[in-house]
């Protein structure tokens, strides 16, 4: 091969590897990114409005696949790998028997030099032996009112055993194998360095199961590892940070003054993820869903108009005026961008096949277990399986406590039991509520008022013209207060009072057709009158009892509602 040849072959130059970031090997907008959603659903759930949040919190729950971003591995490997060299040196350099003999001596003698008094002296002998700092710190607080010189010098050994079990600890957690000896400041010192580098080495074996460079502690780390390392972090930090900004987005979140809001695309997302979970464990011929379009009446579209508000089916909308808006807010240039207050909604007059009104608990008791938490996931896994696959179906949610209220859609989420004001074992209260200076805010609100919440029930069902009717009731126990006339009584524990008139309230419910299915929840403080009351209530009105444990009370309450409603159709 001539020089020439030769030369022409070797035209390339010396080739580089280069591990760093790529743009071409960042994720793939067309796969499907992980679930942000549920996350930020799941802290809504738990904490309602009373801890907002935030981005920063969201991305660290979000666990990434750190093979998506190209250098992010062989950077932590990298690191890691230096990290444990350098722990390597420092065992294979010192040993511990020297240092420990030398604090061991050190404490011996300066407690050998003290001199407590009399009153002092057993108590600090017996400590002194079994070398409890605990029972030092006891000692040095009675001597420094009494003895100010003991004190002082029981400080100074206080200090010198803690040397030593610091440097104890050193001898047993690390296995130390050279030959060169450190001083007491050495030791500490190197059992410092020792567990911030397991600290790091922790945290990049968690980057590297989670992609969040985020839980590594940089400024420590650059105690370690050169600048250009730093940086190769920073940049793949920053562009992870764009990646979970593109999919927080995506998802139907919307960062507003640094807290996430939630968008109704986010809540479709969330409750087509809940529906996916209950159903993806039943055949196909046994979850009742449908297949084909079910013929039969539903929602009839009137030519007036309104504002489109979260909870409205988009199927109803009223194209030309939606896009008229956009055109009048941007102008007609191309493409026309739709915003939310841009779209308009037609009325409907629904003829609804199903009427159901959820009546769910928010008392006190609901908070143990995390109860509530259930049942607000339950409703909103209801409530997405009503619109998407029965939209003619009526379904409207009351929370009930002290006193039962309406809730939309909109509202669930935020909804959180309510926080105990009376602690008293036993409570007799009636409060006259025609009474102007009377205010709801003055009642206790954490009681469990079973009877107006089916009243409200009633009234929401008798303005649906459908014969098949129920409330779903989801419940832990007893209830616990209830109306006569306008006087509402306050009574626990639950007295036959209550009952007798929360029973006739399901007769009225009887008498209209309509059908109470009560979900009782398991809790600690369930008893057999609790199991009787809901047989009782239930049969009533030829509706049943289901008893479920809190986790699987969405999955009941979905199963439930498709087989009544195959039931319906067939």
């Amino acid at each position: 091969m001539s020089a020439r040849q030769h030369h022409s072959r070797r035209s390339g130059g010396i080739i580089h590897t280069y591990q760093k970031y790529d743009p071409k090997t960042f994720p793939n907008p067309a796969t499907p990114g992980p679930d942000v959603v549920s996350h930020a659903f799941e802290h809504m759930l738990a904490w309602g409005d009373l801890h907002e949040l935030t981005e920063e919190e969201l991305a660290r729950a979000i666990r990434l696949d750190p093979d998506q971003f190209a250098g992010l591995g062989p950077s932590l490997e990298a690191l890691i790998a230096m990290l444990e060299e350098r722990k390597r040196r420092i065992l294979e350099k010192y040993e511990t028997d020297t240092v420990q003999g030398l604090v061991r001596e050190i404490y011996r003698d300066a407690g050998e030099q003290l001199r407590p008094s009399r009153k002092f002296r057993r108590r600090f002998e017996e400590a002194f032996e079994d070398e409890q700092i605990h029972d030092m710190e006891r000692l040095w607080y009675r001597a420094e009112r009494n003895d100010r010189r003991f004190a002082a010098e029981l400080l100074r050994l206080m200090e010198s055993l803690g040397n030593k079990y610091q440097i104890d600890e050193l001898a047993a957690k690390y296995e130390f194998i050279g030959r060169e000896s450190m001083s007491v400041e050495k030791a500490l010192e190197i059992k410092e360095e020792l567990e911030q580098i397991d600290r790091l080495l922790q945290q990049l074996e968690n980057a590297k199961e989670t992609a969040q460079i985020a839980v590594i502690d940089l400024s420590k780390l650059s105690e370690f590892a050169d600048q250009e390392k730093i940086d190769d972090l920073n940049r793949l930090q920053e562009q992870i940070q764009d990646y979970l900004r593109d999919l927080i987005e995506g998802q139907g979140l919307q960062n507003r003054d640094g807290h996430m809001e939630l968008t109704p695309k986010a809540y479709k997302l969330f409750q087509g993820k809940l529906l996916e979970r209950i159903f993806s464990n039943l055949e196909a011929s046994r979850t009742g869903r449908h297949q084909a379009p079910i013929a039969g009446e539903g929602a009839v579209e009137l030519q007036q108009t309104k504002p489109y508000e979260f909870g409205d089916s988009v199927a109803h909308m009223d194209i030309p005026g939606t896009l008229v808006n956009a055109m009048l807010r941007d102008g007609t240039d191309l493409p026309i961008r739709l915003r939310t207050d841009d779209i308009e909604i037609h009325r409907t007059r629904n003829s609804p096949k199903c009427a159901t009104v959820v009546l769910m608990d928010m008392s006190g008791s609901m908070r143990y277990g995390g109860e509530y938490i259930h049942v607000k996931r339950m409703s909103l896994a209801l409530n997405g399986l009503i619109r998407s696959e029965y939209p003619g179906d009526y379904l409207q949610f009351v929370e009930i406590s002290t006193f039962a209220q309406p809730r939309h859609a909109s509202e669930l989420i935020r909804m959180l039991p309510k926080i105990p004001t009376l602690t008293d074992p036993t409570v007799r209260l009636r409060a006259d509520m025609s009474d102007e200076q009377m205010s709801r805010v003055h009642i206790p609100p954490h009681f469990t008022n079973i009877q107006q919440g089916l009243q409200m029930a009633r009234q929401f069902i008798s303005l649906q013209d459908t014969r098949n009717r129920q409330v779903i009731l989801i419940t832990d126990g007893l209830p616990t207060a209830h109306f006569e006339a306008e006087h509402l009584y306050l009574l626990y524990p639950p007295d036959p009072r209550t009952e007798k008139a929360t029973m006739r309230e399901g007769l009225l419910c009887q008498r209209d057709g309509i059908t109470i299915n009560i979900f009782l929840l398991s809790n600690w403080s369930q008893t057999h009158e609790d199991i009787r009351f809901a047989h009782r209530l239930a049969e009533s009105t030829t509706g049943r009892v289901f008893f479920t444990a809190g986790r699987d009370l969405d999955r009941y309450v979905v199963w439930d509602y498709v087989n009544q409603r195959r039931e319906i159709v067939s």
